[in-house]
């Protein structure tokens, strides 16, 4: 039996849900990149938490990766989250990322990224998050 997002969410109350990337392509490309084992890591910018925003990953939380469309498509649980800034960004993070083909991609990518979706520097500071999936709905 397929669970719907309301009984997962009320199965883990503490779950925050999220989408990978910002568009129906890159999330489900990421979400393929999870499945597959080579994506276990990810960043955001640190203002994008807070206040009216996304919570703050916690170590041994599990959350929920949507679907573009908003179905559920993983429970993933934070093993680690760090603070760094752009600019210390470095090649075993990126490799975790499962995405890049080396730090120039990465910085390249997440820069026009972060153009995108709310501003750049190169001094920003960003959260970076690794996980394992627990549990895969697809």
């Amino acid at each position: 039996m397929t669970k719907t997002l309301q009984q997962i969410v009320d199965d883990n109350p503490e779950a925050e849900t999220f989408r990978f990337g910002d568009s129906p392509e890159l999330c489900a490309e990421i979400i393929a990149l999870v499945r597959a084992g080579t994506k276990t890591a990810t960043c955001e910018a640190a203002s994008a938490f807070g206040k009216g925003k996304d919570e703050w990953p916690e170590v041994g939380r599990r959350d929920i990766a949507l679907n573009w469309d908003g179905t559920p498509a993983m429970m993933l649980e934070t093993v680690e989250v760090r603070t760094r800034r752009f600019e210390d960004m470095d090649a075993e993070f990126v490799a975790a990322q499962g995405e890049f083909r080396d730090l120039d991609h990465w910085r390249a990518s997440y820069e026009a990224y972060f153009r995108r979706t709310g501003g750049f520097a190169s001094d920003m500071k960003m959260m970076c998050e690794r996980f394992k999936m627990v549990e895969d709905f697809g």
